[in-house]
C-alpha cells in the first residue's frame, strides 16, 4: 500500500504560518545548500496533495514547476473544480475517495503538503502514515496551528531525530497502528 507522508515545518509553539499566512519565520533557518532532507524525501514520492491556498501561495512565490515538475501527479483540494493544468488536477470531491483511488493504484509515496485544513482532514480520517516535522526555533504566539482541536488521539513511533546548526530540529515519526 502506498504510504502517505507529511513533511512540514512549524514553530516551536506549533504554528505553520504567522497571521495573514506569513511564512517569514522560515527564513530564520534558511542556509545555502541546506534543504533539511526535502529533496531526498521528494525523490520517494510521485503524488502530492495540497490545499488550494497553499498551492496558490507556492505558485506565486516559487513558481509552477515546484509541484508539477512533470514527474508526479498533483491534486489540489478545492471546493470548485476546474480543468486540469498539466499533471495538476483540481479535486473537489471527498478526500477519502481520492485516497482510496490512489492507494488502489501502483505508485510511490503520497505527500500531503498542507495547508492546515487539508492536514487536519487527513488526520481526522487517520490517513497519515509518516510525519516528518521540522521545528523552527521560534515562538510565534499566534497564527495557523499545525494541529487543530478535534482530532482523536493517535500513537506515533519516533524513527529518527536530527538537529542542524541553524537550531532546527527534525522529528520523524511513523503512525503506530
Amino acid at each position: 500500500m502506498r504510504k502517505i507522508s507529511l513533511f512540514i515545518a512549524t514553530s516551536l509553539d506549533g504554528y505553520i504560518a504567522q497571521p495573514n499566512d506569513n511564512l517569514d519565520f522560515l527564513k530564520l533557518v534558511e542556509k545555502e545548500g541546506e534543504d533539511y532532507g526535502y529533496k531526498e524525501f521528494t525523490d520517494t514520492i510521485d503524488t502530492i496533495i495540497v490545499g488550494r491556498k497553499t498551492y496558490e501561495y507556492v505558485l506565486n512565490e516559487v513558481g509552477p514547476t515546484h509541484y508539477d515538475n512533470g514527474m508526479r501527479e498533483v491534486y489540489v483540494m478545492t471546493r470548485t473544480a476546474r480543468p486540469a493544468i498539466g499533471r495538476t488536477v483540481f479535486f473537489a470531491g471527498q478526500l477519502t475517495d481520492l485516497i482510496a483511488t490512489l492507494r488502489s493504484q501502483d505508485g510511490g509515496g503520497i505527500y500531503c503538503d498542507g495547508g492546515a485544513d487539508v492536514i487536519n482532514e487527513f488526520l481526522r480520517h487517520d490517513l497519515i502514515d509518516e510525519l516528518i516535522v521540522s521545528i523552527v526555533p521560534v515562538l510565534l504566539g499566534s497564527g495557523t496551528r499545525l494541529f487543530q482541536d478535534g482530532n482523536t488521539e493517535k500513537l506515533l513511533q519516533l524513527i529518527q531525530m536530527k538537529t542542524f546548526d541553524t537550531g532546527l530540529a527534525q522529528l520523524h515519526y511513523t503512525r503506530k497502528r
